[in-house]
């Protein structure tokens, strides 16, 4: 599959990139395990201009709203590999090959894999790491939250509003989290949670129809279920890009004031690169850096000036309803 630019990241910096070469006309895609990333651990954001206080999940389905009203496409997978070949760069997943003549790293932390067996077998199919990305193809069937804390409590909330049911695995005899994110499940009615229990085995025929959980006394007990929904937090994978473009001693892509690489055509901004400062707004600030480089080098590749202008105009009324 063909792009011009591919963004690699569904969180801040990867999704304002992406909004900004979307409203310049670049077919653009978002490769990303999940919407938000890190993001969605903060129920409380009071810095980021505009808004006097907004969850990080409102925030992040308010940005891939705006993406997707410009064209972005976006993809629920996780990139494994990335070259460059006859000019163009391509990245890959276990099973698809994505090519671009941009690219743009913007990942951060990657949401981390439960790591138990019928994982891999069943990503895209009944387990997925993104409640926003995925919740919808669930409504009304049962589903599995599968992880710890506000960021599953938040997961939680969000699947009762269009699953009938929604079971969380709590390793412990109690819930984990914040006072005020429990008390919030406590109020939904179809939100139940299972106790000294981890899932075991995730199975299925063609989608996941089942999970074993491992209870604490070391019995066995199925549990039907469409679909398992894993919070497990985040973990960095740069390794992918070793040898690819230069990096710190911290694994960190190193980026000049331009969000340029030491590749050409190849961009970087949010969490993954050295700049110090983990921020929000800073990480939207340089996706849109990365993204006017991105689209001044694909229009000089090609021979052409790049537009001084954003220039796409869109009714925005049908952002509320996209």
């Amino acid at each position: 599959m063909k792009y011009d630019v591919v963004v690699i990241g569904g969180a801040f910096a990867g999704l304002t990139a992406a909004l900004y070469t979307s409203r310049q006309g670049m077919k653009t895609a978002v490769i990303t395990k999940d919407i938000g990333g890190q993001g969605l651990l903060t129920n409380d954001i009071q810095n980021f201009p505009g808004f006097e206080s907004i969850s990080g999940f409102e925030l992040a389905s308010k940005f891939q709203q705006q993406a997707q009203l410009y064209g972005t496409e976006f993809i629920y997978d996780e990139i494994v590999s990335v070259n460059e070949e006859n000019g163009m760069f391509i990245s890959k997943t276990r099973e698809q090959s994505y090519e671009s003549e941009a690219l743009i790293l913007a990942f951060g932390k990657t949401p981390r894999d439960l790591s138990v067996k019928g994982e891999e077998k069943y990503k895209g199919r009944g387990v997925s790491y993104c409640s926003i990305c995925d919740g919808p193809l669930f409504r009304g069937k049962s589903v599995i939250v599968a992880g710890a804390g506000d960021h599953a409590l938040q997961a939680a909330l969000y699947l009762a509003t269009v699953t009938s049911k929604v079971n969380v695995i709590q390793k412990t005899n109690r819930i984990s989290g914040t006072q005020e994110m429990i008390e919030q499940t406590k109020t939904l009615p179809n939100i139940s949670f299972i106790y000294e229990s981890e899932v075991d085995e995730i199975k299925g025929d063609k989608t996941v129809n089942t999970v074993s959980l491992k209870k604490k006394d070391g019995t066995f007990e199925d549990m039907k279920t469409d679909a398992v929904f894993v919070e497990m937090g985040y973990v960095a994978k740069t390794s992918m890009l070793k040898e690819f473009v230069d990096m710190n001693k911290d694994g960190e892509v190193i980026i000049n004031m331009n969000n340029e690489t030491s590749r050409p055509g190849v961009f970087a901004a949010g969490d993954v690169t050295n700049i110090p400062f983990k921020q929000a707004v800073i990480s939207a600030g340089h996706g849109s850096v990365a993204a006017l480089s991105a689209i001044n080098y694909i229009h000089k590749k090609h021979g052409r000036t790049a537009p001084k202008s954003d220039w796409k105009y869109i009714d925005t009324s049908k952002l509320e309803k996209a």
